[in-house]
């Protein structure tokens, strides 16, 4: 119970980073810095989605969407 307390603390903190992150990277106008961003990003998702965290096809939904939001700049 110990062990799964901690692992729930360490998944909230990280999934809570990770979204923190997204809405960062929504809010900047400027197409190199998201372009920056967007690779610490993806990587953390990719993270998330290796441990279990978020289901993978939602970690490829988040990525397509801030790719096309970077185009789109």
């Amino acid at each position: 119970m110990r062990a799964n307390e901690t692992k729930r603390l360490r998944n909230r903190y990280q999934l809570k980073t990770c979204r923190t992150a997204i809405k960062q990277l929504k809010k900047t106008t400027n197409k190199p810095e998201a372009a920056d961003l967007f690779r610490t990003v993806s990587a953390m998702l990719d993270k998330l989605a290796a441990r279990n965290i978020i289901h993978k096809n939602k970690a490829a939904n988040n990525k397509s969407s801030l790719n096309k939001y970077i185009n789109s700049l």
